[in-house]
């Protein structure tokens, strides 16, 4: 056997499996579901062909909207709130801006070492009729009678949970940030400030032009995974009450193995899809437009 035929052997071994499992748990399932999503099938028999019937369904559903509006809201909190604030942490933790930079880092990033299910049960009791948040503010306004009401609200339900999302997941970015703040050369800072630069042309000249690579990432983490969003909503409400806290998962969820439309399940599926995709692009062309002014 040749180096050549060697080398391609050696890429096939390393290369082939990867692709394989990746198909298995990801291509092909797409492919299955996008087909599934154009026939009515209640997981018994054949499934009968509809064309656009779940699409044209689902835009029209009002639960579907609903959700879709809060999954915006989670992703803007995610692209706006988790980001920009993990990565200021990050750079006062790296800049050591602070005392106990390490004791900092530590409770920051703690929260997402806690099940998702463990939190949404805690802060649930925590904005209960009984919970900590309800008796603080009976005290502070003096009404023994007070009742935290924001859940009873088709448009602020889903604030609570916003607050917990940035909560937990924060320092998650704030580690990716100083991961990668650590490969920057600390000659080169300290070049800058010789040169008499300030903090604030540090930032803006060295740190993030360098950083836009990892900043790409985070937002495609971000985007992806707010649509995503299951496990820490369905725990704390379960989508209520009145499904004000719906997010399309749950929507997709409950349509699916609630009431056995699995073929309306599948285009609600396709959807989240297709937003992670055309959201993600959009994103990829902001960027791609930095990097070039950068370059």
């Amino acid at each position: 056997m040749t180096e050549r035929s060697l080398k391609k052997a050696s890429y096939a071994v390393l290369v082939v499996p990867a692709v394989l499992i990746y198909a298995s748990i990801i291509i092909i399932p797409i492919i299955y579901t996008s087909v599934l999503s154009f026939t009515e099938w209640t997981g018994y028999g054949i499934p009968k062909f509809v064309g656009l019937t779940h699409y044209l369904n689902m835009i029209k559903d009002p639960r579907f909207l609903h959700g879709l509006r809060n999954n915006l809201l989670v992703v803007g909190i995610s692209i706006f709130g988790q980001i920009p604030l993990g990565f200021v942490l990050a750079y006062i933790l790296y800049r050591k801006l602070v005392k106990a930079a390490d004791f900092f880092e530590t409770m920051i990033f703690l929260p997402i070492t806690i099940s998702s299910v463990v939190v949404a049960i805690l802060f649930r009791q925590i904005f209960s009729q009984q919970g900590l948040f309800t008796q603080l503010v009976r005290i502070v306004r003096d009404e023994p009678r007070f009742v935290f009401s924001m859940f009873e609200d088709k448009y602020l339900a889903i604030i609570p949970i916003l607050f917990v999302i940035l909560w937990m997941y924060t320092g998650t970015y704030m580690i990716i940030f100083i991961a990668n703040l650590q490969r920057i050369s600390p000659s080169v800072i300290e070049a800058a400030v010789i040169d008499g630069a300030k903090e604030g042309q540090i930032l803006f000249r060295i740190i993030i032009p360098s950083m836009l690579g990892v900043l790409f990432t985070t937002f495609v983490f971000a985007i992806s995974g707010s649509l995503r969003s299951f496990d820490l909503i369905f725990a704390m409400t379960g989508g209520g009450p009145a499904n004000y806290t719906e997010v399309i998962a749950i929507y997709m969820y409950q349509t699916t193995f609630k009431y056995y439309n699995y073929g309306f399940g599948s285009a609600v599926s396709m959807a989240i899809v297709a937003l992670s995709v055309g959201l993600i692009s959009v994103v990829q062309r902001i960027f791609g437009r930095f990097e070039k002014k950068y370059s």
